[in-house]
């Protein structure tokens, strides 16, 4: 990753519904808003959860176990998507749920692995992630700080090459929930690179992170939010999720291009315009001693500025000078 560009990942997560139309739809579709990286998710239901493990509040319209068996991929289809994002120069990542879905993403060569929240306190499964030697992109979401250590830890003694992300495993998550402090605390207590994975239903705590120093932002997205599934209500549709790319790239250029205030050679004509001059208010014969009566302040800024008003009230003219006429240095007998 260029560390000096945003990473931003658009989030699939299983809004697909298990279709593979709607999976490459998702995936030019996250190209065409300027994403660097689309994600999905892999689900092998029978080596993830039980069949009568709850449902979460915001999603019930069926069983966890039915919902993931249906709508997960093949590995050949995973390998079909992973080629078709590749071909639109887009990073194709995944979040493993499981054990299995990690072998299965690297039967596929994946670059690079998500780790999503519920499974930041699975030691073995960081474990065996790490393992890859590959980039990791942790998700903090509903864990404490000992639990996260503990996460950390397991990754970092086989490698650090790893990415924290300050999430709140809410949906949708509401402003006052967002902890972008979180994020500053994680890159103080780990030297790490941090991120933000985002849950809101603004762009506004992503541009916030992007300017406290996210060197990667995740937002899910979604062919519209009327799509069944768990996340499609929560995710922005493509307009905004573009919105959010163009205005990230807009505030790198802010940031990298900074201003300096002691060269104004840029506003020369600008200045002209807008600043003042300091003009007669009355006829000035030549050889007058000026009074302050005799001076006003108007634009435009092409004479003498009125931070010589004192110095020149007392002062002689060289010239007479008619009523409203700016005043310019050769006007003045400044040795009088």
């Amino acid at each position: 990753m260029d560390a000096s560009r945003t990473f931003i990942i658009a989030e699939v997560g299983s809004t697909h519904d298990g279709s593979m139309g709607n999976a490459k739809c998702a995936i030019d579709v996250s190209a065409e808003c300027g994403a660097d990286a689309v994600k999905f998710q892999v689900h092998i239901a029978t080596a993830e959860t039980l069949r009568n493990a709850p449902m979460p509040s915001y999603f019930k319209g069926e069983p966890r176990f039915e919902y993931f068996d249906r709508t997960g991929f093949t590995t050949k289809q995973w390998l079909e998507l992973k080629a078709f994002s590749e071909e639109r120069s887009m990073t194709f990542l995944s979040s493993p749920f499981s054990t299995e879905a990690v072998e299965l993403l690297e039967s596929i060569n994946i670059e690079r692995y998500k780790i999503p929240s519920g499974e930041v306190t699975n030691l073995p499964y960081l474990e065996r992630v790490a393992q890859t030697g590959k980039h990791v992109i942790l998700s903090s979401g509903m864990s404490s700080w000992d639990e996260l250590d503990d996460a950390v830890a397991t990754i970092t003694e086989l490698h650090h090459n790893l990415t924290v992300l300050q999430c709140t495993t809410e949906y949708p998550c509401p402003p006052e929930n967002v902890g972008l402090n979180v994020m500053l605390e994680m890159k103080e207590r780990w030297g790490l690179p941090v991120g933000f994975s985002d849950h809101t239903l603004s762009n506004a705590a992503a541009l916030a992170a992007v300017t406290m120093g996210a060197s990667i932002i995740e937002k899910h997205i979604t062919l519209s939010k009327r799509m069944y599934g768990s996340d499609a209500r929560h995710s922005a549709e493509p307009d905004q999720f573009a919105d959010l790319v163009s205005q990230i790239r807009e505030i790198e250029k802010i940031q990298a291009n900074p201003v300096d205030k002691s060269d104004v050679s840029n506003f020369t004509d600008m200045k002209e315009i807008f600043q003042k001059s300091m003009v007669s208010q009355v006829d000035i014969p030549a050889g007058t001693i000026i009074t302050r009566d005799m001076l006003g302040i108007k634009k435009p800024g092409t004479g003498l500025p009125p931070v010589n008003l004192k110095e020149i009230v007392g002062k002689r003219t060289n010239r007479t000078i008619p009523v409203d006429t700016i005043l310019q240095q050769a006007d003045i007998n400044w040795g009088s």
